[in-house]
């Protein structure tokens, strides 16, 4: 087994209108590239892992430019497949004041959106990867996109690669023929060895009814004998998970956030202290942040999933103040930000 992290899933392009405008308003848009798995990736690279990320994109102008900023940030694109028309479309409406955020994706007929079974070389891919990381999202854009990410899922589980899965259950994104998310949702968390998802996610896989996460400030008391008993629910109904993460986020106002998480590792459940975050720049793959920051702290303490969750919830606070989808920390700052929190700052 390899020492390489590999994230599968479609890179798109984000745009919004400068200064919490709404999409309506305004002359300008402000662009830049994401997706989840390729905020993962990104996440992982600037914390120094060995990243690979898998996609197809168009050989064009915006496809190739895609690819050469992962490169620029550290993440290998050496298996990625060119083929298609267009790159996956994103636009982003911040929140501000009382207005929440609203996202409108435009992906039909991507590149990705037309991946077939068999375009990747998943053999190839995985050769030097000891994880492989996909999300809910890979499998929701088309039923072929589906298809590829069992496959992708098959071949890792054939080498002994551990398997990685962020449920990140968007429902607007379920629209073919056939989409059947609960299900599939649940085939992927059969197979997955280290898992993440909110509440609202694990609610929807599980039927079981979330616990609420309603935190004035950072005192607030976590129901922890409720949330273990929902992990040991869905511990036993996917038993292979060893790892499991609830990340957790409340937003007192359109600037103003909490953020927590739980951990369930080989039976034991553990929590983080709850971070204030009085000053948001930009909300969009924090989630994305807790699952980098988690997959790589495991790796840098392992024995100590204590201090892998609270590094994991330091890389999420600082991607909140980070303009863009990409987590750009650096281990050192996520190490400070953990050391500080853990001191009683958090």
């Amino acid at each position: 087994m390899g020492t390489e992290i590999v994230t599968f899933g479609e890179l798109m392009l984000r745009f919004s209108k400068e200064d919490k405008n709404r999409l309506s308003q305004g002359r300008l848009f402000s662009g830049n590239y994401g997706g989840s798995e390729a905020n993962v990736a990104v996440s992982l690279a600037m914390q120094g892992e060995r990243v690979e990320y898998v996609t197809r994109l168009p050989n064009t102008q915006m496809g190739r430019a895609g690819a050469m900023k992962l490169r620029e940030l550290g993440v290998g694109v050496n298996h990625v497949v060119y083929g298609g028309e267009r790159i996956g479309v994103y636009y982003f409406e911040e929140a501000a004041g009382l207005r929440n955020a609203t996202v409108s994706y435009d992906r039909a007929g991507s590149a990705y959106y037309h991946l077939q079974p068999g375009m990747i070389d998943w053999r190839q891919a995985l050769a030097r990867a000891s994880v492989l990381h996909v999300s809910g999202i890979t499998a929701a854009i088309s039923p072929q996109a589906a298809k590829a990410t069992f496959e992708a899922l098959d071949v890792a589980e054939s080498l002994g690669i551990t398997i990685s899965l962020d449920l990140n259950y968007r429902k607007n994104l379920w629209q073919y023929d056939g989409a059947a998310p609960r299900l599939t949702l649940s085939r992927m968390m059969e197979r997955a060895d280290v898992m993440f998802g909110d509440v609202i996610e694990y609610e929807f896989v599980s039927g079981h009814e979330k616990i609420p996460f309603v935190p004035r400030d950072a005192s607030y008391k976590m129901p922890l004998d409720d949330y273990r008993r929902w992990y040991d629910e869905l511990h036993s109904r996917y038993p292979r998970c060893h790892t499991m993460m609830m990340g957790m986020r409340h937003e007192l106002s359109s600037s103003h956030h909490l953020l927590t998480a739980l951990l369930l590792d080989d039976g034991q459940m553990l929590s983080t202290c709850i971070s204030d975050i009085p000053h948001v720049v930009d909300p969009m793959g924090v989630g994305d942040a807790f699952v980098g920051g988690l997959l790589h702290a495991l790796r840098l303490f392992p024995g100590d999933a204590q201090l892998a969750l609270d590094y994991s919830l330091a890389a999420a606070s600082l991607k909140s103040t980070i303009a863009g989808d990409f987590n750009l920390s650096t281990e050192d700052e996520i190490l400070s930000l953990t050391r500080e929190q853990s001191s009683g700052l958090c």
